[in-house]
């Protein structure tokens, strides 16, 4: 084998340079959807958290008169 040859099989600096992007991008969207997954982990919690609550039944009456809608 020649040098030329041997040179070819090696990326170029473009591609080493469009890899080392690739990888950037790629870290970028993984936070992304790590930090989405997150969030979306806190308002389930949230969400579970407010259905599981008991409610006040005379605050309910209270809000309901207050409104001019008849109790329950």
């Amino acid at each position: 084998m020649t040098s030329a040859a041997l040179h070819l099989t090696a990326p170029t600096q473009t591609e080493r340079g469009l890899l080392r992007l690739a990888e950037r991008i790629t870290a970028f969207v993984e936070g992304r959807v790590a930090a989405r997954a997150a969030r979306r982990e806190i308002a389930l919690d949230l969400l579970r958290e407010q259905q599981a609550r008991k409610h006040d039944q005379r605050r309910i009456d209270h809000m309901l008169a207050q409104a001019g809608l008849p109790r329950r």
